[in-house]
């Protein structure tokens, strides 16, 4: 088991975790309560712009650890793919804008295709945008997700088939995003992780817990020691393997964004110390 974590310095919250909170709230209570990174979502964006928003996010303090989202690459037509491609270059530019120097990639599935030509889909929009990315500055995360999202959220299912796809695109900047959420069950976790970090390609960690049982398989995760996921221990393995980046705490949950969301930040620090 890795070493606990005795302080917040590696802490990151996701926007989405805080949802109630606009952009300026969640600068405003993070840096209070002495959170010292950020990772901002698109949505959060939207009310002032990308520019405003890094000009808010500098005059903070607050390490910009990355943007969520970008991918949704399958298409039932090839306009809806560009149309896909468009918007992950909109993005590349959001995230250089706010200093973001990574993009979170929720690939996407079309549910009227096998998943072999989804994953192709996804494949041929990453390396349609891998380039501007570099050029920005900004790396591009490859996020696999639980089976339970494969009809239209994400043919990228484990890490070992976002493993598998960063290395056939082979670009300096493309990688592989880990979330415990979406891989705790999976048998070849630890050795998946361990040949993404080794390759230098584990661009970021993302935290939560599994609760028991799921009453919504979207907005119902769990803080860290609500559940079933060693967190811990699969943080060991990233860390094992090179990652010492900001561990990243995602969560959707009906359930927090009903409570203050002071107190929710509070328990949100605690958990991270004692749980991750």
């Amino acid at each position: 088991m890795p070493a606990p974590l005795t302080d917040l310095s590696r802490l990151c919250i996701h926007t989405i975790t805080t949802k109630p909170w606009s952009l300026g709230e969640c600068i405003d209570n993070y840096t209070a309560a002495g959170v010292p990174a950020i990772t901002v979502w698109r949505q959060a964006l939207a009310p002032q712009g990308a520019k405003e928003s890094g000009r808010m996010l500098r005059e903070s303090g607050l390490r910009v650890t990355s943007l969520c989202r970008g991918g949704f690459f399958p298409a039932d037509s090839q306009a809806k793919r560009q149309e896909a491609i468009d918007d992950n270059l909109r993005a590349i530019e959001e995230a250089a804008e706010i200093g973001a120097p990574l993009i979170v990639l929720v690939c996407g599935a079309d549910p009227a295709k096998p998943l072999a030509e989804s994953r192709r889909e996804i494949a041929d929009g990453i390396v349609a945008v891998a380039d501007a990315a570099k050029a920005a500055g900004v790396r591009l995360g490859i996020e696999p997700l639980h089976p339970m999202y494969a009809d239209t959220r994400s043919a990228v299912n484990t890490m070992g088939q976002a493993n598998d796809m960063a290395e056939r695109i082979a670009h300096s900047h493309v990688g592989v995003t880990a979330d415990v959420y979406h891989l705790w069950w999976d048998p070849s976790l630890e050795a998946e992780i361990r040949r993404c970090g080794s390759a230098g390609k584990l661009f970021s960690f993302h935290v939560c817990d599994w609760r028991f049982p799921v009453r919504d398989i979207l907005n119902d995760r769990g803080l860290m020691g609500d559940g079933c996921i060693d967190v811990p221990r699969i943080r060991g393995w990233a860390e094992e393997s090179g990652f010492d980046g900001d561990i990243e705490v995602e969560i959707f949950s009906d359930k927090y964004w009903s409570l203050d969301q002071g107190e929710w930040l509070s328990k949100i620090k605690a958990a991270y110390l004692k749980y991750t």
